[in-house]
């Protein structure tokens, strides 16, 4: 049996090509996050049509600087139905996922774009790329929830 060369973060090599998203590791599954933050953004589902839309207003917890959340492992705490992305929940989750999210893609059996943090060696590649929401947001206790509306966006990719 042959083994990935293993990088600097103890990951293994393009592992996301050869693993199954539900043979990951925490470790392997966590590193799919490109860090862009559009998962953190509230949404606007269409009743109707079930199409989605994206706003920039962001969840209480999202950090417009780093685009991550600020109490990740205790956001639940703060956001009881923070949804907890794993691949069982993907078939469910993936109509509002980001479009460039490594989950959804990897999920449809696409590849990763060349911008993706664990192909350029670098978590600025997504904010360079300009896929990222980095300080394109407003918290959500600064938006009244009536007004959302008003902040829908083209998602950047």
């Amino acid at each position: 049996m042959t083994t990935d060369p293993i990088d600097r973060s103890g990951l293994r090599r393009r592992f996301w090509e050869s693993t199954p998203l539900t043979h990951m590791s925490q470790k392997e599954w966590e590193a799919l996050c490109d860090g862009c933050g559009k998962c953190c953004l509230n949404k606007l589902e269409d009743e109707e049509t079930g199409e989605v839309a994206l706003t920039r207003v962001a969840c209480r917890l999202f950090d417009d600087d780093t685009c991550r959340c600020a109490q990740y492992d205790i956001r639940r705490q703060f956001v009881p139905d923070c949804i907890s992305l794993t691949p069982a929940t993907i078939p469910k989750h993936a109509y509002w996922l980001p479009k460039t999210c490594a989950y959804r893609l990897l999920w449809a059996g696409e590849s990763l774009p060349d911008w993706h943090p664990l192909l350029s060696g670098t978590a600025q590649s997504v904010h360079d790329a300009g896929v990222s929401m980095q300080h394109r947001t407003v918290p959500e206790f600064e938006v009244e929830e009536d007004d959302w509306e008003d902040h829908i966006i083209e998602e950047p990719v």
